[in-house]
């Protein structure tokens, strides 16, 4: 997967930011040289850093500290990510925790497995330590997302969405959406580069509604990239969609 400078980041109207050292981040990789590089540049930002060398540490780490990030590798001996990804979803006091890999895999396939495991995002690797750290920064302010007495603006590359007011800006533009090609997009936005399935965006979206035709969500789609442009919402054929910032 191609990094992009173009990140997802939640602004809060008013803004109610935490500092640095109050996040706690868990790293995780079999690799010294990549636990000492991005350890280092990750404490020198003022995080509350953790570091495991496998899938077994990370759980026990994760249950003991209850990290707001966890960074963890894909290929691992024993446990891999995928698998340890899936272990700390289980987790019930761990269920607001941000989980992403890094990894120097960008197959699809690999990406709908961390996905599939519930991973919130992936960071290809080698990365530089601003990049990193933007992408750090960008994660965690999901975690703040939803409390209630802010006004909830997502911003993706050029896409700002005002999910209180129903407004989407593509660049200085305003567009107006109907209801459900405003969710439609907002639940796209809200996670870059994931694949949302056709059956989740179905249970999101329209819930227990009744649906005239299969061919719904292939019609709000066409609707939102006649208005917003042909390159941000991409097919994943059989499977469904996902935003490209």
């Amino acid at each position: 997967m191609a990094t992009t400078n173009k990140l997802l980041t939640f602004v809060k109207e008013p803004t109610q930011k935490m500092s640095t050292n109050a996040y706690t981040i868990l790293l995780v990789d079999d690799e010294p040289d990549i636990l000492a590089f991005v350890g280092y540049n990750l404490k020198k930002e003022g995080y509350r850093v953790f570091l495991a060398n496998d899938g077994h540490e990370a759980i026990i780490l994760a249950r003991k500290h209850r990290p707001h990030l966890i960074i963890l590798d894909v290929m691992m001996p024993g446990m891999d990510g995928i698998e340890t990804c899936q272990q700390l979803r289980q987790i019930p006091e761990l269920s607001e925790t941000i989980i992403a890999f890094l990894t120097a895999r960008s197959e699809d396939y690999s990406q709908l497995a961390g996905f599939g495991a519930g991973g919130d995002d992936y960071i290809a690797k080698p990365i530089k330590p601003a990049l990193l750290v933007s992408r750090v920064k960008a994660l965690l302010r999901r975690y703040d997302h939803g409390k209630p007495g802010t006004e909830d603006v997502v911003h993706a590359g050029d896409i700002r969405i005002d999910r209180e007011r129903y407004v989407v800006w593509h660049g200085d533009r305003e567009t107006d959406l109907p209801r459900k090609e405003f969710e439609l997009f907002a639940l796209l936005v809200s996670k870059p580069l994931k694949v949302f399935t056709r059956e989740e965006i179905f249970s999101k979206i329209w819930g227990n509604e009744v649906i005239v035709g299969d061919r719904t969500i292939d019609v709000h789609i066409r609707k939102l990239r006649e208005k917003i442009g042909q390159n941000y919402i991409r097919t994943v054929k059989g499977v469904g969609y996902k935003f490209v910032p």
